[in-house]
């Protein structure tokens, strides 16, 4: 079987306040984009085999995949196991919720390989066991997230829009860009403004919006984050904001020729540069065969 692993972007992360149990709650707008990994998963008589075209990524059971497979097996008496073999597109330590998207996509293929008969909503409660951008990466609807990333309300909406993204090489690890921040000088964005600027398809009003709390202490550990957004603003991006807790950066615009022309400005310059778009609803997402 083979299915789609779609990356994520947010448009606005509001860090709200430290919980007692020491997780941050949190308000964001995240979108699902056309970025993917490409995931083959096929029936073995026992275990979990991890192959992947990328040597940065671990395939023990450090891995998501490996996580939920082993989730699944166990609780639900599968009798199998599974190999994987995974294409990475989508770069770690970005933002991007690549892990999370892969863990995603092997809960889906497996809930459909092994019949197992789950509905959305219980493949997003156990991946939020795993990770906790899981359930919205099972859903891949453009959402207001809540919480630690387990309160989704979707959002009805038309907006197109073009993404540039470029990372630097060096990327930000979450836990630290949690670690040096301070809520009492973070900057806070109107996520709920963001939120009516998209379903007013309002461009001007959704990039007026665009904010990251992470971004502070995630430019302090790599200065290139913020060179990046000033290159993007300066090329004639609409917008331009840091994704997650980085340390990738997505412009946007919904004029093809300057995502074009971004591309070429950047593609020798950084890591990592892709053209992609915002995900919709009504366009086929993901693809098993």
């Amino acid at each position: 079987m083979k299915i789609r692993a779609y990356a994520k972007v947010n448009l606005a992360l509001d860090v709200v306040r430290r919980r007692e149990d020491g997780y941050h709650e949190l308000d964001m707008i995240m979108a699902p984009i056309a970025l993917h990994d490409l995931i083959y998963i096929d029936r073995i008589d026992h275990g979990i085999e991890i192959t992947s075209n990328s040597y940065r990524m671990p395939t023990d059971k450090k891995n998501i995949m490996y996580q939920v497979a082993d989730i699944l097996i166990q609780r639900y008496n599968i009798p199998y196991g599974v190999k994987i073999h995974i294409y990475k597109h989508i770069p770690t330590q970005a933002g991007l919720a690549g892990g999370s998207a892969d863990g995603a996509a092997v809960l889906k293929a497996m809930n459909q390989m092994f019949r197992l008969g789950l509905s959305l909503d219980q493949l997003a409660a156990i991946g939020k066991e795993v990770g906790a951008d899981i359930p919205f990466c099972i859903y891949e609807k453009m959402a207001l997230v809540r919480g630690i990333g387990e309160k989704l309300e979707f959002i009805q909406n038309d907006f197109h829009c073009y993404l540039l993204l470029v990372k630097p090489k060096k990327g930000v690890s979450t836990k630290k860009s949690f670690g040096m921040l301070d809520l009492n000088h973070a900057v806070h964005p109107q996520v709920l403004e963001l939120k009516a600027g998209i379903e007013e398809n309002n461009l001007k009003k959704v990039v007026t919006h665009l904010g990251n709390t992470l971004e502070g202490p995630s430019i302090d550990m790599v200065q290139d984050i913020q060179t990046i957004k000033e290159e993007l603003i300066d090329l004639g991006f609409d917008g331009a904001l840091m994704s997650g807790s980085g340390s990738c950066v997505f412009g946007m615009t919904q004029d093809k020729n300057k995502l074009d022309e971004g591309y070429e400005f950047f593609k020798n310059k950084y890591y990592f540069v892709r053209k992609t778009q915002i995900l919709h609803e009504e366009e086929e997402k993901y693809n098993k065969s």
